[in-house]
């Protein structure tokens, strides 16, 4: 028997939780105040995604960079194939906010956004 201590991140409790696993299979989940933290908890021990946050390059704007963000959460093992992609990008003013940069990176079906905008210098 597999014993993982987590420390949830679901909600500002963070809660310290406690899965029993036995040959990959969740047996139990214990430590959480609520049932975010049941979720999160077995989330992470079998499939552990985030959301990736980065900057790209903004050509003829009136800042150098804009910040970005995936649009919903990638497997923890694409980070950094994400992060590579995120940086071989460069962009042309105007962007908006939300504007997407990169369609299904990685092929996750999940898109990188803008969350700044930039206008054109």
């Amino acid at each position: 028997m597999e014993k993982r201590n987590l420390t949830c991140i679901g909600c500002p409790m963070g809660c310290q939780i406690t899965v029993t696993m036995d040959n990959g299979e969740i047996l139990d989940v214990t430590g959480n105040t609520c049932p975010i933290g049941d979720h999160y908890a077995r989330q992470e021990v079998t499939k552990p995604e985030r959301t990736v946050t980065s900057t790209v390059v903004v050509l003829d704007g009136d800042r150098p960079r804009i910040s970005v963000k995936t649009k919903g959460n990638i497997p923890k093992a694409e980070i950094f194939s994400c992060l590579e992609e995120i940086n071989k990008v460069r962009v042309h003013a105007p962007i908006a906010i939300g504007d997407v940069i990169i369609p299904n990176v990685c092929g996750t079906g999940i898109d990188v956004v803008a969350t700044r905008a930039a206008g054109v210098a």
